[in-house]
């Protein structure tokens, strides 16, 4: 996804996806950006990617990467949820 700091991204993240039935995860990486695994119907994970792009009111997105997931992440998942930082 991209570099946040201190702006609430994860939790707005969370929150959204939540509202629009999306399922994953998302976690704060050690180089400060922010990674996600999203698992949804197109459309909404197409709303989900462009609420992405703006995140919450105080952050400022400068990059957002799409790609596929690793392997060992490629399953499903129930919910969506706050993972610890890798």
């Amino acid at each position: 996804m991209g570099r946040v700091q201190g702006v609430g991204y994860r939790y707005a993240l969370r929150d959204e996806a939540r509202r629009l039935g999306v399922a994953g995860w998302v976690r704060n990486c050690s180089d400060g950006s922010v990674e996600a695994l999203l698992q949804g119907d197109a459309a909404v994970l197409e709303a989900l990617i462009a609420w992405a792009r703006r995140g919450p009111r105080l952050a400022q997105v400068d990059e957002l990467r799409d790609e596929p997931p690793q392997a060992h992440d490629d399953r499903p998942y129930a919910g969506f949820e706050i993972w610890p930082s890798a």
